[in-house]
């Protein structure tokens, strides 16, 4: 990759939603199923997306799913889950151009930790008091906290990024809300219209790679 191509490329940070946004189905949802707790999953996301329930109490409920796991049988889940093709590539063309890549979820450390490793992502920001892994297993959730926007405030000070150098990728409410704070958002493989609506770029695929070209098309939108 020349050096002009780098320059040209208009995103410094390109940051990721991970479910609904990489995943073919929500993380979440898979890994309910897999435990015989689909269920769960699907009374506590019909009340949220009805908004009668608030997102840290939806995301708690989600948390407590995955309570009592071991690592190894975790990371088989989180690896049979399925997702979009070509992630690690695209990761490494946005690197090619210039561009670090971060992942901005609700997810909690034990998933993001794992989601970075795997793919290569530069950094990545999840949900702040999320439970962690004790005496091997994955613990209750506490006072969980959806906080994106700390998320993005953080990986920009991180990163030492500015807002307007950055692209943001996601297909939730969560996710629109991001868009306004930075130089562009995209709407990736969302369900919701009023996402849609409020990104700079929509796309739906099944393979992430072509999004970087389409993505170097954008250009930050005047402040």
């Amino acid at each position: 990759m020349s050096a002009s191509t780098k320059t040209d490329y208009p995103w410094r940070l390109v940051t990721i939603d991970i479910d609904g946004t990489l995943t073919k189905v929500h993380g979440w949802r898979f890994l309910a199923e897999e435990r015989g707790m689909g269920e769960a999953w699907r009374e506590s996301t019909a009340l949220y997306l009805r908004r009668e329930t608030s997102e840290n109490e939806h995301l708690r409920d989600l948390l407590r799913l995955a309570e009592g796991l071991d690592r190894p049988t975790l990371e088989e889940i989180l690896e049979a889950t399925p997702k979009i093709s070509g992630i690690a590539e695209a990761v490494s063309a946005w690197h090619a151009r210039g561009a670090k890549v971060a992942l901005l979820t609700h997810n909690p450390p034990y998933v993001v930790d794992w989601w970075r490793k795997r793919f290569g992502f530069d950094a990545a920001d999840g949900v702040r008091n999320g439970p962690r892994f004790r005496a091997g297993r994955v613990g209750a959730p506490g006072a969980v906290v959806a906080d994106k926007r700390g998320g993005l405030r953080r990986l920009l000070r991180k990163l030492s990024v500015e807002p307007t150098e950055t692209a943001h990728i996601g297909d939730g409410w969560a996710d629109a809300s991001m868009f306004p704070l930075v130089g562009a958002g995209v709407a990736l493989n969302s369900r919701l219209k009023e996402v849609e609506v409020a990104a700079d770029l929509v796309r739906h695929l099944r393979d992430l790679r072509p999004m970087v070209r389409a993505l170097g098309a954008v250009r930050p939108r005047p402040r």
